[in-house]
């Protein structure tokens, strides 16, 4: 059982190296994970990423942690039945309570030699929670090599972007709903001007009613 870091003497829990929470799954695909198609289920795959990512989350912030996001998944092979695939999943960057697991899935033959190929990869956002399924704090990834640092640096980058498009949508939604407001009272105002004077007393009423005045 993963057991919780405890925090320093600053309040801050310790920071884990890369490697401590990589992890590797792999699993022969047979016709039961197979689409009209005649090859493996997208879905098959993708759950597959989700096992070995939230292991590795799990493993990093030593309890439960849940999928918040998957912020990318590409398919760049597709999968047969008979292959042995390969899940490789760590920790590319953490926050207070989130952190992004990066995912690679190579596949190869099960009965032969031949190098593994890069079949897909994928990118999900995991927060840690504690048992009333609140966030609790995680601790922060340590790069080791280069190509960590590297990986360290996208996922930062990815964040960035993640969180303007999220802003820019709120912005345009919020933008919308007032335009939407404001043309509404306009076409209102628009009736009262052509309506008879007595007319005109029940419109407003109508309007103050479904305004909630």
């Amino acid at each position: 059982m993963t057991e919780q870091a405890s925090p320093g003497a600053d309040g801050a829990l310790p920071g884990k190296p890369t490697a401590a929470a990589r992890t590797t799954l792999s699993q022969i695909m047979t016709a039961a994970d197979t689409n009209l198609l005649g090859t493996v289920h997208g879905g098959v795959i993708m759950k597959f990423v989700d096992d070995a990512a939230g292991a590795v989350a799990g493993r990093h912030s030593g309890g439960p942690a849940v999928t918040a996001s998957m912020d990318e998944m590409v398919f760049l092979n597709p999968v047969h039945v008979g292959d042995l695939v390969h899940v490789k999943a760590q920790v590319n960057w953490t926050g207070r309570s989130s952190m992004e697991v990066g995912v690679r899935v190579l596949a190869e033959r099960w009965n032969e030699s031949t190098p593994a190929v890069q079949v897909g990869s994928a990118y999900l956002v995991f927060a840690a929670v504690d048992e009333n399924g609140r966030p609790r704090p995680v601790p922060q990834v340590v790069p080791e090599t280069e190509q960590d640092k590297r990986r360290y640096q996208e996922a930062q980058i990815r964040r960035t972007h993640r969180l303007a498009r999220r802003r820019a949508i709120k912005e345009l939604r919020e933008k919308r709903a007032a335009e939407d407001r404001q043309n509404a009272g306009g076409a209102g105002d628009d009736l009262l001007t052509v309506l008879p004077e007595p007319a005109r007393h029940l419109q407003r009423q109508d309007v103050r009613a479904a305004e909630g005045v």
